[in-house]
């Protein structure tokens, strides 16, 4: 202890810029406690922001997470989705557009992340069940939107992944798709390639490519599957299974599409169909290709999940958990924003560095360019900075590698818990 009374009391100098700062600094640092952050606020650049209220008389800091846990408690959702939102919007700046397409490319799809077992989380994300019983863990469905180019995302949706209140991908798409900007094109796999997906897209004057299974393209196409080599204007028309889903839907609701269906390798070598419907008026070929960035979106999930540690999150309240997850988020734009800058300077492509890299690269310069006292010599530390990212590529594979679906046993004399019905009524879980 550095004083003998807590960090910051109630009416201490924490601001919100200040709590901000510190929970993003938490999402990069490889270890993300309270602790750390309160130690970086002792003797790193935030330091200096801190200001006490006037008539207060400056005192020195303790180490003592209560404080700064409380100011986290205290911080609004509300601002941490404005940040998000700004922080995003000031990264992507102007868009780079792909060739043929009219405006910039989001990458939607989603995910499942897992919270801390508390009353307030099972309360509000009920941990799934199945035939053997529940899980132990509150659990929460979460979609994104990256922009293809860039990888920035849009600050995200979530909800309920089991229970009464549960909300399902092609549910949560729909309030992501309003916060595109129009003449956006969305591109989604087969679990979006639904009827209200593509409805809700022209309503938010957004184009769409996306997959389709083959039981749907089957009923798209009048009952008949279609053949390779198809490409034909359709007007997929509403369904009252769709409208059994999507109440909000018109009962004669329509959208005039394009339905494509291609031959394409797999990651095995073998040829497979590949069934799409879509409003862009491109080549075959150009579609196919415009596909193939849909596996961009698992390496952002990836870095968000893995690099971000957002996999598991570790507050114990609903508000917290969902603050955590924004301002994750924004740690991640923060990042990228970064990889942007550096690739525009070398000529290179985002997508060519590696985000793990750039992200310590990051935290390797912060302390230095805070101590950095004239515009020369922040100018020579980025200079340092640029030639570290450009060592910072991802390796060129010929070859994808592909590990083999395998689990090492871990021996353990203690038996599995297993939670009843009646012991998980208990709990709070059913």
């Amino acid at each position: 202890m550095l004083a003998g009374r807590k960090e910051f009391s109630r009416e201490g100098p924490l601001s919100a810029w200040v709590v901000i700062w510190l929970m993003i600094f938490q999402r990069l640092h490889y270890l993300g406690t309270l602790s750390v952050a309160v130690r970086e606020l002792q003797c790193g650049p935030v330091r200096e922001f801190v200001r006490w209220r006037e008539g207060m008389a400056a005192q020195e800091l303790s180490v003592n997470t209560s404080a700064y846990s409380q100011a986290r408690s205290r911080l609004p959702l509300k601002v941490a989705e404005k940040v998000a939102d700004v922080i995003f919007e000031s990264s992507l700046g102007e868009p780079q557009i792909l060739p043929g397409l009219k405006g910039p490319m989001y990458l939607i799809d989603g995910t499942v992340l897992l919270a801390q077992h508390s009353e307030d989380l099972v309360r509000a994300y009920p941990p799934p069940r199945n035939q053997h019983g529940a899980s132990h863990w509150p659990a929460m469905r979460v979609l994104v939107a990256h922009e293809v180019v860039s990888g920035l995302a849009v600050r995200p949706c979530w909800g309920p992944l089991d229970g009464p209140q549960a909300v399902s991908e092609q549910g949560l798409a729909k309030e992501m798709m309003r916060r595109l900007p129009a003449g956006s094109v969305v591109l989604s796999d087969r679990n979006q390639g639904v009827f209200s997906m593509a409805y809700h897209s022209r309503q938010d004057q957004l184009d769409f490519l996306f997959r389709l299974t083959e039981a749907r393209a089957r009923k798209v196409n009048r009952g008949l599957t279609p053949n390779a080599g198809t490409d034909k204007s359709i007007l997929w028309e509403c369904s009252r299974e769709d409208r059994r889903s999507n109440p909000e839907i018109p009962a004669q609701a329509s959208v005039e599409c394009r339905l494509v269906v291609v031959k394409a390798f797999d990651a095995a070598g073998k040829k497979q169909k590949l069934y799409f419907i879509t409003t862009l008026d491109l080549p075959v070929e150009k579609i196919l290709e415009l596909y193939g960035y849909r596996w961009n979106i698992e390496t952002d999930l990836r870095s968000l999940k893995r690099e971000v540690r957002l996999h598991m999150l570790t507050a114990q309240s609903k508000d917290m958990v969902e603050k955590e997850l924004v301002l994750g988020v924004a740690a991640y734009n923060l990042t990228r924003a970064a990889i942007n800058e550096a690739a525009k300077a070398l000529q290179l492509s985002p997508r060519q560095f590696s985000f793990s890299m750039a992200r310590d690269t990051i935290n390797a310069f912060l302390p230095v360019f805070a101590a950095a006292t004239s515009e020369e010599e922040r100018r020579e530390i980025g200079q340092r900075m640029l030639r570290v990212m450009k060592q910072s590529l991802l390796p060129r594979r010929r070859k994808r590698r592909t590990a083999s679906r395998e689990v090492w046993p871990r021996p353990c004399p203690f038996p599995k818990r297993k939670i009843g019905k009646k012991k998980a009524a208990k709990k709070g879980v059913a």
